[in-house]
């Protein structure tokens, strides 16, 4: 039993669990499951969302509002190591392919999307989903990939920088392109008082991670869904100032993580934690009727299963041959083909988008099962990986 929760955790299958249980539900028990998504936890007049004049936080603002604030931590907290001394985003210069790659996989599918919406003539209700297949779920896409190219290829980690970077980009088009009510900037001021707390608890020379979280971490999530910005990205701007390592350790190595710093004990302690929440995530939010499939769906996963690959390719062989970057050391440019179809794996973040991006009804439901969708992205991946002629590389110290 212990090792079966452990096999879960470990391949993050709590979320794909999650979504099977919502979507199952929704379609066999509708009513229910609307029931279950706005059943009330709290009244007030602060936060949550508003419900025949007042505001309440129901189930689902509880963790797509609240507890998704920690899955986005870890996921900040790993942008901002990677440009620390020894982070892939710490040399320009080695970084400028993947880079221009992460730019060329959002651009595109943007573009694909916005020209399906436009060609269809229902671009005015569409258009605010652009955001939806620039996504990319980098712990599925990461599976995906190892699976196929081995741990020891080059590959890898060029797709987690491409990851890394297309999640930054994420967080900055959530908080620029989605804000969730009218922009009431003053309540800033409660994320720089955080900053400051984090700044002081740190001076102090604590090292839990728990008086971060809870005086910082509070202040600066209250600022963001006070000011109308999504609360979800609440915890991103103390990462920076909790003690953390001065090198970067890499991703998802959890046998090497030497829990040394604050910021590595946070990560450390809340990874399994979020994957929990990442299930009630999935069944919060992937609960659609099938019948919902409507052009959103069709405009998100050319965006994903074309303009990712496309972009991801095209923008990279820009810089590797135009701009004579080059391509890592055992990196082939036809594997960039390879490379994109796994990115294309929308998933997480791509829910989460679409669920930003609409307001509740038929387009969101339809954008959602697109998001949902991108997990085809896995298949043609390998069927990609077989037609190039990928060969796997294991790790130096496999035993396979």
């Amino acid at each position: 039993m212990r090792s079966g929760i452990k096999f879960l955790l470990e391949n993050s299958l709590f979320l794909i669990l999650g979504a099977v249980a919502g979507l199952l539900w929704a379609n066999l028990d509708h009513q229910g499951y609307e029931a279950l998504l706005h059943f009330p936890i709290l009244h007030n007049d602060w936060i949550g969302v508003l419900h025949e004049g007042h505001r309440v936080v129901n189930l689902h603002y509880l963790v797509n509002d609240f507890l998704m604030a920690l899955f986005f931590a870890i996921a900040g907290k790993e942008v901002w190591e990677a440009f620390l001394p020894g982070g892939p985003l710490s040399e320009p210069k080695k970084a400028a392919t993947p880079l221009m790659a992460t730019l060329g996989g959002v651009i595109v599918p943007a573009l694909i999307y916005l020209g399906g919406a436009g060609f269809i003539g229902r671009l005015p209700e569409l258009a605010t989903g652009w955001a939806v297949p620039c996504a990319t779920d980098i712990a599925f896409s990461y599976m995906v990939a190892r699976f196929i190219f081995g741990a020891g290829h080059a590959a890898i980690p060029f797709l987690l920088l491409l990851a890394i970077a297309d999640d930054a980009i994420g967080l900055v088009i959530i908080a620029v392109a989605y804000p969730q009510e009218e922009l009431r900037l003053v309540w800033l001021l409660l994320v720089v008082t955080g900053i400051l707390a984090c700044v002081f608890i740190r001076r102090l020379r604590i090292h839990s991670f728990w008086p971060y979280l809870l005086v910082g971490g509070t202040l600066s999530w209250l600022g963001f869904a006070l000011s109308g910005l999504h609360p979800a990205l609440g915890l991103l701007p103390i990462i920076p100032v909790i003690p953390h390592a001065h090198v970067d350790r890499g991703l998802f190595d959890w046998s090497r993580i030497e829990e040394d710093d604050t910021l590595t004990r946070f990560e450390h302690w809340w990874k399994n934690p979020v994957e929990l929440i990442l299930g009630a995530f999935g069944l919060l939010n992937a609960g659609v009727v099938v019948s919902s499939v409507g052009a959103a769906t069709w405009l998100v996963l050319a965006g994903l299963l074309i303009g990712k690959p496309l972009g991801i390719w095209g923008f990279g062989m820009i810089a590797a041959k135009g701009l004579r970057f080059g391509m890592p050391p055992g990196l082939r440019t036809r594997d960039l083909v390879v490379i994109g179809f796994a990115a294309a794996i929308g998933f997480t973040v791509a829910l989460f988008v679409a669920t930003v991006a609409f307001p509740a009804g038929a387009a969101q439901d339809a954008a959602k099962m697109g998001a949902l969708g991108s997990f085809l992205a896995a298949g043609v991946t390998w069927l990609a990986a077989r037609i190039v002629g990928v060969t796997k590389v294991e790790a130096p110290d496999s035993r396979s």
